[in-house]
Formats: C-alpha cells, structure tokens, sequence
C-alpha cells in the first residue's frame, strides 16, 4: 500500500500526524548528523551550565530580591537576603578569586549602603516604621559598613562613574550569552534547517508507515532507518505549508511531548543495556585476571558483594613532591572531614601515608607537625559521638601520635606554635626563619586526659579491663609531664595554670606510701626498693605544694584557682595533715559560694569535705568529723552527690538526656570514697556525740537531736522483733550504741571493734592501728560521761580510783572529764581534793520528780485549753482574746508542741532555734 494513502475523517489524519512525529529524524544519512539529532532532542531535558554562571546567576536572584525588599522598604527581609548573599559569595570564593569581583555585586553593596543612610537620616520615617523593622535596619547598616570595609576601592570606583560600571556590566553579561550560543552553534556542527522543521505535524500520514516507524524504532537495520530518515524529511517539507492551515497544532504538539518520551526512554534504555555489556564482561575478565594473579602471589583476597572502595591515589606519578603540593593534598583529605559519608578510619589511613610521604622527601619537621596535629584530630574525630569512647587500638595510636609530636618538638627548638597563629603566615618551609605551625598541643593533651577519663568510665570495674586500661594512666601522666616541662619553657601563664591543674588532678587523691614510710622512718624491705627510694624525685606533698602554689599567684581565672585549692585541701586531708587542710578550707572561704559553681567542682566539693571529716576522725576530732559529713549523710544521696553513681529516680525529675550528662560527670572507680567507710564514720562519730547528750537530756522536753540518720538507725534497731547477733556496720552501731548507753564500755567497745568491722572499715585506713586506739579512747571517756550523767542521782559519793579502774583510765584523765562537766554545769557535783572523791549535789530532780512536774505542765495547758473552749460556747469575747490577741497565735501554738508530747515538741523547738549545727557553724 502507497505510504500516501490517505482517506478518511480529520481525527484520523491528526492521529496520523502525531503518529507521524514519533520518530523525528533529520535529512541525511550521515551518523554524526543522527547523533546530533538525538542531542538536541535531549536539549529540554538538561542544560549544562558552568559553576561560574551557577554562582552568579545565585547571586543575582539574591540581588533581584534584595532591590524589590528595598522599593516597599521591608528591612527584615533586606536583612535576611543579605545574609544569604553573603553566604552565597563566600561559596563562590573560589571563581571570584579567578574573575575577580562581579560589577553587579559591587554596584547593589554600594546602593544598599546609599539606601540604608538615606532611611537612617529619615527620622520621622523611621519613627513609622514597626519595630522588626526599626531593628533590622539597624542590624544591617552595622553590617553593611563592616561588610563594605573590604571591597572601598571597587566601591569608590563604581561611585566615580557609576554609569559606565552599569555599561561594562551589561556588556560582559552580552559576551557571555553570545559566547554561550556560539558554543551552541559549534556543537550542532552545521545541521540545515530542515532538521529543525520535522517539529512541525503532518496533516495525512499513512497508517501503515506508522506502524513500520513504530517497529522500526527498535528493530530494523541502521539502513532501512536512513531510508525513512530521508522519506520523513522529504515529507516534513511538503507539509510545513498543509500544517500551517491546520488549527490543532497545539494539541497535536502536546501529544507530541508525551510520545516523544515514551520513545526516548525505550531508546536510553537499550543504549544503557548495549554499554553495560561490554562493561560486565570486562569486568569478569578482570575478576579472572584477579583469581589467576591470587594463585601465583597468594596474597590477594576476594571480595565479595558492595562496590570496593577505591583508595585515592595521593599524588600522579611524576609530580614533584613539594610543601605547597602536601599542604594542598592535606587540605583536600581534611574537606571530607565531618561530611556524611566519610570513611573517617581511611582519612586516618590517609594521613598516615601523607605523613610518611613527607618524611621520605625531606620536607622538614614543620610540615611533620602540622600533619601529626591534624592526625590526632582525626583519631578525635573517629567517634562522632560524645558519649562514646576511643577504641583501644585508635586509643594506642593517639599516645604514639602525641609522643612522637613532643619528641619532634623537644628535638627542634625552632618550631613556634600556637591557636593564634593564621594559616597564611605560617612557615612550613626549611629555611633561616623558624617553623611556624598554627595548633595548640595542650589542647590535645587536654582532650587526651578527658578521653581517658571516658574509657576508664564505660569500663566494668570489676574486670581485668579495667586493671589494664588504668595501667596507660602511667604513659598520659608522662605525656603530661613532658608537655609540662615543654610549656614551662614556651608557653604562657595560663597555659602553664591549666598544664598544672592536670598534672594535680593525676595526683591529690593517691596516697603516698613511699612517702608516709619515710615519715615514720622506715624503709624498704629490700635494696632494690631502698635504691628506687632514693632515685625518686621529690615528694607528692612538695609537688602538690608547688604546683598549687603557682595557680594561686599566676591564675586569673576563678576556676582553676578554686580546683586547685579543692585538690590541695583534699592532698592534706588524705595524708592526715588536719590543720593546714582546715585552715586552707577556712581562708577559702569557698562554703560560701560553692553552690554557684559548675557541677564537676560541687562534686570536688562534696569530696573534699568527706575527705576532711574522715581526717578529722582519724585525729580524733570528732564533733569536726560530725560537721563535715553532715550535710552530704543527712542529704541520703552521698553516692550521687560525689559523684560516684547515680540513683533511681522517676522520669519527672531527670530525663534521658539530662541523665546521660550526669553519667559523663561520673568519678571512675579508682577515685571512688569508700560509701560504707564514711557511713560507719559518720554513725560512730553520731555516737560518740549523741549518747552522752541523751544520756545529760534524758527527761528534758525540749531536747533537740544532734544527728537525724542515726536516730533513724535506733528507731529502726528499736523496732525488731528479735535482736539477734548484728551482721551489718549499721547493726553493729546501734549494738554498740545501746551498749554505751549502759555505761557498758567494754560491750560497745567489742561491738566497734571485732574481725568483721575491722574487715569492713578500719583496716581500709592507712594506720589502722592509731585509729583503733584513738576508738577505744574516745568510747572509754564517752562511756564515763554517759554513766556519771545517767546514775549521779544514786550516789551520793565516787571515788575516782573506782571509776579509773572501771572505764580503765587514768586518775589524770578522769579528773579532767569530771572537772569539765562541773566547770560547763552538765554534772552538779564537786571535787574531794585530799580523797579524791566526787561528790554529789542533790540539785537535781528525781526521775519521779520530773515525771510529776511533766505532768503539772500538761494538765495547765488541758486547763486552758478547757477555758478557750468554755468561752467560745458562751459567746464571751471579751477578756482572755482581748487581752491575748497579739499572743494567742503564739500560745496556741505552744500549746499544740506540748499536746504531741515531750520527744518531739522539744526537737521541734530545739530546730527551730538553730540546732546543733548553727551552734557550731563558725567551725566551718
């Protein structure tokens, strides 16, 4: 059948038509000529552009947005855009450095800055305005005159003749189109016009060559396409004058669209599969090379499955390794640092290979530097997160970095480095003038102490790991050691100041051993141990007095001086030198305003305090040792308050996040107090005060109580059914205390002091034995005072040589404790000088005496309080409320004390007035 054919309606030669235009193809036969077909046909999906016409075509749609914000004068949005368009240039540095400053850019940062001044001199303009907008144009005529300090002479010219700047303007934007469209024009490579006219529909196709066109798009041979290339060609020509009659072109044009892409991504399609063809079987063949090369080297491993990350190459062979070169290829590995995606553990590997490049060539100690210092900061980097903590075998990597960083500096004396030191004037080359490398070493050292505090954190304590990870704490203080007597020599003050301070938080909590040996003129067992006595260098107490002492001079900054007191004070405590520690606390003065410090020094705090109160203990200073552990016992969360554990608590009072701070606050567990220790201090401490008091207040209403925990402890104790043989430290308190109450010293003393508690708290101490001894006194004399004020009133006479030989102590000692209780009125007696007796003044009341006076007390109040209420019945408002009105609150009250009953009426009083603890605040 002819391929011009045609009968029948309109819709059919439409149909026909748009048939007709789905395979469009040129006239000609050649196949650059088809290629070039194919591209322009893609022309309307894509446009390539360069980066520069990227850039300022962002610049300029900035611009446009700026001028309309200026011409209906919104300053907010004036200042929004700006902002951007100050980032946008940045981005564009890199093209602006080659082309230099775009006139369109100079020309709007000189009318923004015009148009600004002129709103700024427009008061009552400015007075109308709202107050975003009043704010904005303050924000951004600050910013534009500091931003237009930079580009004064563009500025300045453009000023000078602005009309030819905006003339040379449009002239270089012209250029560029007329260069961009003769590209074009060269690319197409001279195709006639007729290729361009196929575009155009044809009115009366025949059906049966659209068909053929459709099949042949994908299966006839190369020549019997040309041939349709050139009958489709000839019959676009002839149609072009049929189609202009035709009204539905635009229809026809729109199906056009559709059908033409159907087609072309049928056509890309099998364009991908022909090119991946050859591709796969280059790629097995590659693979077989790969198997054949394993069998003969055997060094060679497969892998298999994801696509094999290709390492970069650093450098094309032949490129002569210079520093600009490294530096260039250290910037480039260093532009991927942080984005998604980076193989954080390849830029390690990286660095490596950069920095043993460098060492091959000779490139001199300053380029070694600055590439170790960013090889740190990436071993930093590999954990992203700050919870998480440095793998063991990244952590080892970090030392040798950071060791072989100092060696190199220790090694050079004429590398200068420092933060404040700009990348362009740095020196890396070999020359007369010292290296000069910007980096800061003792921010390193700094973060390397914090990331060993991480691993020792997320350790299980209980496990070897820990044992083998607190062995590296020996290289970190050597490192800082080293870094120490490095900034002794280049460093400033305050770098030295936070130097010192970490060399002191490596020191104050360990007990020196060798050093208390020396103190009490010992040595060592063998000679080997005496020789390493003598070749160590001084003593933790003069390093730490040294160290501090330099902080408290140099320092300006309050928190480094307040760690470094917290630490010394600590230091002293620890090794039993009570009194400079209390007089350090006290000069201070740092109970005062502690609460407003950042939480880690609240905890140096709360554990210097315990560590001051259990000092005073093994001095025997017991109503101190009371103050000082009071407020962190009373509180019931001493584990949380020094930092050593955190506990349950609802979700109301701490979230997720607030507790996964908490937990990076943690002490690790070689800084840990002994919890149990300082309760059985704290108690024994309570006992050795309480029990005498009660023994002196036992029928006194008003009683206050001294410590609150350990009378929960003898309620507690009180409360069992079945005393049996105590098993735990409390249980062996409150025995012990009950015992005392007796005046039985010897029971308490069995109770305090046996196998158990020795196994438990006492042999914990450095001298165990002193402690021991200093115990027994102490419930010796307190026994002796709770006896004389328990059963005084049934003697009538003592001999003091009886009382000696029952609490066994000397004459001497109970002359005293008697003559103080006498002299401080606690004991109504005198002493018997010739016989050396105690005799007793029959002042005090009776036990039934004071149960009878009790009682006269409350059947008063029952009696006023039965008046009240008789007077409210019969309406009498006169008399008591008249004459009571400004105290009847205050009897009442009293009152209502004296109804609960005398126990607690009288510690609610004595509370109220102070307490035990304002008595004796002035001792801390």
């Amino acid at each position: 059948m002819s391929r011009f054919f045609a009968t029948g309606s309109d819709s059919e030669s439409e149909e026909s038509s748009s048939a007709d235009e789905i395979t469009p193809k040129a006239p000609g036969t050649t196949f650059k000529q088809s290629l070039l077909i194919s591209d322009d046909e893609e022309d309307t999906k894509r446009i390539v552009r360069s980066a520069k016409d990227k850039r300022f075509e962002e610049l300029t749609n900035l611009i446009k947005t700026i001028r309309n914000a200026m011409k209906i004068r919104d300053m907010a949005k004036c200042l929004e855009e700006f902002e951007q368009l100050c980032r946008a240039f940045l981005k564009s540095k890199t093209i602006v450095d080659k082309e230099g400053v775009p006139p369109f850019y100079i020309r709007l940062l000189a009318d923004l800055e015009d148009y600004l001044n002129q709103l700024w001199e427009d008061k009552e303009g400015k007075k109308k305005m709202n107050k975003n907008n009043a704010k904005a144009l303050s924000t951004l005529r600050q910013k534009i005159r500091k931003y237009n300090r930079d580009y004064e002479t563009e500025i300045a010219s453009y000023k000078e003749n602005p009309q030819e700047s905006a003339d040379e303007e449009e002239e270089k934007e012209a250029g560029d189109s007329g260069s961009s469209s003769d590209s074009d024009g060269e690319g197409e490579d001279g195709v006639s016009a007729k290729a361009f006219l196929k575009k155009k529909p044809e009115p009366t196709p025949d059906a049966s060559k659209f068909l053929k066109s459709a099949k042949g798009s994908g299966d006839e041979s190369s020549s019997s396409d040309d041939d349709e290339n050139e009958d489709w060609g000839s019959d676009t020509v002839d149609s072009g004058s049929e189609s202009s009659d035709d009204g539905d072109e635009k229809s026809s044009s729109l199906a056009l669209v559709f059908l033409k892409k159907t087609q072309d991504s049928d056509k890309s399609e099998k364009r991908l599969a022909k090119r991946k063809k050859p591709k796969k079987k280059e790629r097995l063949e590659e693979e077989g090379e790969e198997e054949g090369g394993e069998e003969v080297e055997g060094g060679w491993e497969k892998v298999k499955g994801g696509a094999p990350m290709v390492k970069p190459k650093m450098f094309a062979k032949g490129t002569e390794i210079n520093i600009p070169v490294v530096v260039k290829k250290l910037n480039e590995i260093l532009q991927a640092r942080g984005k998604k995606g980076t193989d954080r553990a390849a830029q390690i590997e990286l660095l490596h290979a950069l920095a043993a490049i460098a060492l091959e060539n000779n490139l001199g100690q300053g380029i070694m530097v600055k590439i170790k210092f960013n090889i740190v900061a990436s071993l930093y980097d590999y954990n992203p997160n700050l919870a998480a903590f440095m793998k063991p075998d990244m952590w080892k990597k970090c030392l040798d970095c950071i060791d072989e960083l100092l060696d190199i500096l220790f090694e050079h004396n004429n590398i200068f480095i420092g933060e404040n030191i700009a990348e362009d004037s740095e020196n890396l080359a070999v020359s007369d003038q010292p290296f000069r490398v910007r980096g800061c070493i003792l921010t390193l050292v700094e973060r390397m102490d914090e990331e060993f505090t991480k691993i020792m954190q997320n350790t299980d304590p209980h496990s070897q790991e820990y044992v083998d990870n607190l062995k590296d704490e020996g290289h970190v203080c050597g490192i800082i050691d080293r870094l120490l007597n490095y900034m002794e020599n280049k460093g400033s003050t305050e770098e030295i100041c936070r130097i010192y301070l970490r060399r002191i938080m490596h020191t104050y909590y360990k007990f020196d051993y060798k050093a208390h040996r020396r103190s009490l003129g010992l040595q060592g067992e063998t000679k080997s141990e005496q020789d390493q006595e003598e070749s160590e260098g001084e003593d933790s107490a003069v390093i730490m007095d040294r160290l501090c002492k330099f902080i408290y001079a140099k320092d300006r900054t309050d928190r480094i001086r307040t760690c470094a007191i917290l630490c010394h004070i600590y230091h002293h405590a620890l090794h039993s030198r009570w009194y400079q520690a209390r007089d350090l606390m006290l000069m201070s003065h740092l109970q005062d305003n502690i609460q407003h410090a950042d939480p880690p020094v609240q905890i140096l705090y709360n554990r210097t305090m315990v560590q001051l109160g259990i000092c005073a203990f093994r001095q025997g200073m017991i109503k101190d040792a009371h103050n000082a552990l009071l407020d962190i016992q009373s509180s019931g969360r001493a584990k949380e308050l020094l930092g050593q554990g955190l506990l349950m608590r609802n979700m109301q009072e701490r979230n997720a996040e607030q507790e996964k701070i908490e937990k990076r606050r943690q002490v690790p567990f070689h800084m840990h107090i002994n919890l149990e220790l300082l309760e059985c201090v704290y108690l024994v401490s309570a006992m050795l005060l309480e029990i005498p008091y009660m023994a002196a207040h036992e029928f006194d209403a008003r009683r206050r109580m001294i410590s609150k925990q350990f009378h929960h402890q003898l309620r507690v104790g009180e409360r069992q059914p079945l005393l049996g043989t105590p098993e735990s430290m409390r249980e062996h308190v409150v025995a012990a205390s009950k015992a005392m109450k007796m005046g039985d010293w010897r029971t308490c003393h069995s109770f305090i002091i046996n196998e158990k508690m020795n196994s438990k708290v006492w042999d914990l101490f450095p001298e165990t034995q002193r402690v021991r001894e200093m115990l027994v006194r102490k419930i010796q004399e307190e026994s002796l005072r709770t006896y004389l004020f328990t059963y005084s009133s049934v003697y009538d006479s003592i001999r003091m040589e009886t009382l000696s030989e029952m609490f066994e102590l000397e004459i001497p000692t109970v002359h005293s404790i008697i003559s103080k209780m006498i002299i401080n009125e606690e004991l109504m007696a005198s002493l018997d000088q010739p016989t050396q007796t105690v005799v007793m003044h029959r002042t005090e009341p009776t036990s039934l005496q004071n149960m009878a006076l009790q009682l006269a007390e409350k059947l008063g109040s029952l009696v006023e309080n039965n008046e009240r209420v008789f007077d409210l019945k019969q309406g009498v408002y006169g008399g008591y409320f008249n004459r009571d009105q400004k105290g009847g609150y205050q009897q009442k009250q009293s009152y209502q004390r004296d109804q609960k009953g005398g126990y607690q009426g009288g510690y609610q009083g004595g509370y109220q007035r102070g307490g035990y603890r304002n008595q004796n605040q002035g001792n801390y």
